[in-house]
């Protein structure tokens, strides 16, 4: 059996959730459960050290790397010790800074050597980099897990920073970015103040502008059929020049944008679906989902929806440490599968 602690902080930058996990295999199939828990919330002043590495200087960046390594470490260290667990090792995502595969780049910061060295743990991370440099788009990540831990679901949604689809075809997994959500609607929340729209009040309250919408729904990068990937660049650089430039309400962008999310999503389903992430707490957003397809919706146990990437970024190390493949080629394009991620042994 695999004990593994989980760390898991995306684009949307609420937070980091950790999960302490457990895996066995049995008669070839992996059986796993979630023993405990936590997302700890970012404050506001942690949130702009980790936006402003978008922007500062090779120095800066490099300093904050180590920072938020020691950070996310003395977190993890914190919910050791709280919960009396004992992990094998610690599998972590990073936070992604930049996300460029079209170059060959890809960057997590967030040093496995500080969280080793705050933990006394050892620590397998950097996943992306090795599928970019097999000329892959390093992302998306999930579905190996969902192809081996939640095979039971035909296609397996994630609602984050941006959204995922994963799903089997031809005996291949299949999956890709389909469109940015909480890191664009968290964005225009917080221009009124609020973290994020609690629920979608917001963007139920607000009016759809066609014009805006009709824009959105026509960029380009809905209609690519290669293995294909979205980052923060991509929403600064498409999405957020669209939004600036129509003179209307927060409320109306925001109601805008949700139409837009469901719109490309329901299009991009075709059979019932998994929904996981914290965009399945955006009630107005799952009902203009569900009002555009007739492939039933399925909310997991509360557990899930929160911690379901962690889960599989701990399953990713577990995988890497059995150097089994965890990263597929069908879904990323790259040259071939590999068993990505590098280790940190604490000795």
């Amino acid at each position: 059996m695999y004990k593994v602690l989980g760390l898991m902080s995306g684009t949307s930058l609420d937070g980091l959730d950790l999960a302490y996990c457990e895996f066995e295999l049995s008669e070839g199939k992996w059986q796993w459960s979630i023993q405990v828990a936590e997302t700890i919330e970012y404050e506001y002043e942690t949130q702009q050290r980790i936006l402003s590495c978008e922007t500062c200087n090779a120095e800066t960046l490099a300093r904050n790397h180590v920072w938020l390594g020691h950070f996310f470490g003395s977190l993890a260290r914190d919910f050791i010790s709280r919960h009396r667990i004992s992990p094998m090792f610690i599998s972590s995502h990073g936070q992604t800074i930049f996300h460029q595969p079209s170059v060959g780049m890809t960057c997590q910061i967030g040093d496995l050597n500080a969280i080793s060295a705050e933990t006394q743990c050892d620590v397998i991370g950097n996943f992306r980099a090795l599928d970019v440099a097999l000329g892959g788009q390093g992302a998306p990540l999930v579905p190996i897990g969902d192809r081996l831990l939640f095979s039971q679901y035909p296609y397996c949604l994630n609602l984050g920073g941006f959204a995922n689809v994963s799903f089997e075809s031809n005996g291949k997994r299949l999956a890709y970015d389909v469109v940015a959500v909480n890191t664009v609607l968290n964005m225009l929340a917080q221009r009124l103040g609020l973290q994020y729209d609690n629920e979608g009040l917001l963007a139920r309250n607000g009016v759809c502008r066609s014009p805006l919408l009709n824009s959105l729904n026509a960029l380009p990068y809905y209609s690519e059929t290669t293995a294909k990937s979205l980052g923060r660049e991509w929403v600064t650089d498409n999405v957020l020049p669209l939004l600036n430039q129509f003179n209307i309400s927060i409320e109306d962008t925001l109601s805008t944008y949700t139409e837009h999310i469901a719109h490309i999503i329901a299009g991009s389903l075709r059979d019932d679906t998994l929904v996981t992430g914290g965009g399945a707490y955006n009630s107005f957003l799952l009902s203009r989902i569900m009002a555009k397809t007739q492939h039933r919706i399925i909310l997991p146990d509360p557990v899930i929806i929160n911690y379901k990437e962690a889960l599989v970024f701990a399953f990713l190390g577990v995988l890497r440490e059995r150097g089994e493949v965890n990263v597929l080629s069908s879904v990323t394009g790259s040259c071939r599968d590999s068993s990505s991620g590098e280790k940190v042994i604490f000795r």
